[in-house]
């Protein structure tokens, strides 16, 4: 199966809420006979290379490939244009048929709006036999008979639906494409006509004309202004989200279950006894998780590192946790394009005092001493990552001459929202984070650490990171799916209460498994816990990579260098994120769990 690249697809990244209006998602009425505009979501370079008007974006537009354009569609509320109109003629040179027809080759989808609504394909469900909109349409056709080489479409059929709203007032709540290849005489007089036609075929030796046409049908709707979203967004099969979800919160369950028995069985009968030793006139030693009690809270390796991503994953939960409240609040219109990637960028940046005092707080407990130099990387140390990342890539749209490479100005006022807001918000948090001190430890640590017995293989690093990591993989697997769709094959999402719930059950996974492995270790003599259930509750991450590089062999189909080296770079950040995320969770259960665990016992 073939879907367009990352650079292309990106831009096509749709959301859906449906409650509130807010600035540029309220509903037009339109008059009849009124001007009605369609806009081009510039994806490759437009063939008449006529320079039309560019509209202003949001920053998360600009940021997902979203470049509009107005364009030359003469269209008037309630005129259909029954004879054909032809749009543009130009000529088309043998290197840029040769470019276009790569770009038909690998299934290129154009993107048109009309009142914030994407043109789209009517297809239906085998399954359920209902009808849908499947958003963009084809650059051309390169299915048989056409595979020695492919069709540009250069007719469009537009019908748009519309909703009589009160007397006189009108509004749009659909828009429907088909797309043509009508070869033959591109000189003469146009008829559009889609029947017994030959295609169009560019010549790739040779310069020919191109003559692009169009006819406008009006159809009347009972659809609603505010549900005309549904034909778009429709879930394709709803019972696998439910499946996931119920399976999900099974597995939860009997992780908590499964951890509370080991708590209340285990750990009390080992308090119990503990304490008994220590009241009984015998001495005994110690055994068991006690063993370590003079060690557990020995200062770790790296101690402002591990302060430091905890700071940073501690702000992108913070960050993803308001975005998902937003988005089931209804406060992410699909129509506001790139308003999701817009909330998270503001939101980011103002919880820069959270991840600056969980930074500084745990780089206290852990003993640090340098605290000035912790909330200046808090502070710098992940956005500078990211931003490397981000320009590196689109260093490589830029090689590509994608219209989905940021600009320098975009660039820049990501630099001054990360640095200009999160930064002094970050120094901030680190202020108070000092002032409230290092979180108190219940027991003492021994002056000389004590040597560590080999422990089981299950509990190494890497193989309990991966052991720990399957589950809340299975947690959010099928979300994860639906996700990597709409960011790398044009597919729309906007199951956010799935999405909410499937984050709140892994989390509590992530939470569970890290102290259930960490009470293993533990047992096992293993004191250095702290960096260890950092890896073990990120461990997921390393099955999300796993899955990205699955899901480019079996659903991608990438033939440049460029769009395979934005697709790894896309997935490898999203990999960090998500281990920075699921690891402090991971350490942050553990750490609570370790005081709770040593403040039940007596030490002499």
């Amino acid at each position: 199966m073939k879907v367009i690249p990352l650079a292309i697809s990106v831009s096509s990244f749709a959301f859906f809420s449906n409650a509130f209006y807010l600035p540029g998602a309220a509903p037009r009425n339109y008059a009849q006979g009124e001007q009605v505009d369609l806009f081009v979501n510039a994806l490759t370079p437009m063939i008449s290379g006529k320079d039309d008007a560019k509209l202003s974006e949001s920053l998360g537009g600009i940021l997902f490939g979203d470049r509009i354009f107005s364009s030359p569609f003469d269209i008037k509320m309630l005129e259909s244009n029954q004879t054909c109109q032809t749009l543009c003629k130009t000529t088309v040179d043998g290197e840029s048929a040769k470019f276009v027809n790569d770009r038909i080759r690998e299934d290129y989808a154009l993107n048109w709006l009309i009142d914030g609504l994407p043109a789209a394909e009517m297809k239906i469900d085998l399954r359920t036999g209902e009808l849908f909109f499947d958003i963009g349409f084809n650059l051309g056709n390169d299915d048989e008979p056409f595979e020695e080489m492919p069709a540009l479409n250069n007719h469009y059929e537009i019908v748009l639906r519309y909703h009589e709203y009160a007397p006189g007032d009108y509004r749009i709540v659909g828009v429907l494409v088909w797309p043509y290849s009508i070869g033959g005489d591109q000189e003469g007089a146009a008829t559009c006509d889609t029947e017994n036609i030959s295609p169009l075929v560019l010549s790739e030796t040779q310069s020919q004309t191109v003559r692009y046409t169009y006819r406008v049908t009006w159809n009347a709707s009972s659809t609603p202004w505010a549900t005309r979203w549904d034909n778009y967004l429709k879930i394709a099969d709803p019972r696998i989200h439910w499946f996931s979800l119920v399976n999900s919160i099974v597995i939860v369950v009997f992780l908590l279950v499964m951890v509370s028995m080991i708590l209340y069985r285990s750990v009390s009968r080992d308090i119990s006894r503990y304490n008994a030793s220590d009241m009984s006139e015998d001495v005994q030693e110690d055994w068991g998780w006690k063993l370590v009690h003079g060690e557990v809270f020995r200062q770790p390796s790296h101690p402002m590192l591990l302060g430091i991503m905890s700071g940073n994953g501690a702000q992108l939960c913070s960050m993803v946790g308001v975005t998902l409240v937003f988005a089931l609040l209804g406060f992410l219109s699909p129509s506001n394009r790139g308003s999701l990637a817009t909330v998270m960028m503001v939101c980011f940046s103002f919880f820069g005092c959270i991840g600056g005092y969980v930074s500084s707080r745990v780089y206290s407990s852990l003993g640090g001493s340098d605290k000035r130099k912790n909330a200046f990387l808090t502070a710098t140390g992940l956005p500078t990552i990211v931003f490397m990342i981000v320009f590196l890539l689109n260093f490589f749209l830029l090689m590509a001459n994608s219209s989905g490479a940021v600009p320098f100005g975009t660039l820049l006022v990501i630099a001054l929202l990360w640095f200009g807001i999160s930064a002094p918000l970050s120094a901030v948090g680190s202020y108070y984070g000092t002032k409230h001190g290092a979180i108190h430890h219940p027991v003492r640590v021994n002056p000389i650490p004590r040597q560590i017995p080999p422990s089981p293989k299950y509990l190494r690093p890497w193989s309990a990171a991966l052991l720990s990591g399957i589950l809340p993989f299975g947690a959010a697997f099928v979300e994860l799916y639906f996700v990597m769709s709409s960011l790398f094959a044009s597919k729309a999402y906007y199951a956010f209460g799935f999405v909410a719930l499937t984050a709140g059950v892994m989390g509590i996974t992530v939470a569970t498994v890290s102290i259930l492995f960490t009470y293993f270790m533990l047992c096992a003599e293993e004191y250095r816990w702290h960096w260890r259930s950092f890896l073990i509750g990120g461990g997921n991450a390393f099955w999300v990579l796993a899955y990205g590089l699955f899901y480019w062999a079996s659903r991608l189909s990438l033939g440049s260098f460029s769009s395979v080296a934005l697709y790894m770079g896309y997935l490898l950040l999203l990999a960090l994120l998500d281990f920075l995320v699921t690891g402090t969770i991971g350490f942050l259960a553990s750490y609570w769990a370790v005081r709770k665990l040593y403040s039940a016992i007596r030490i002499d």
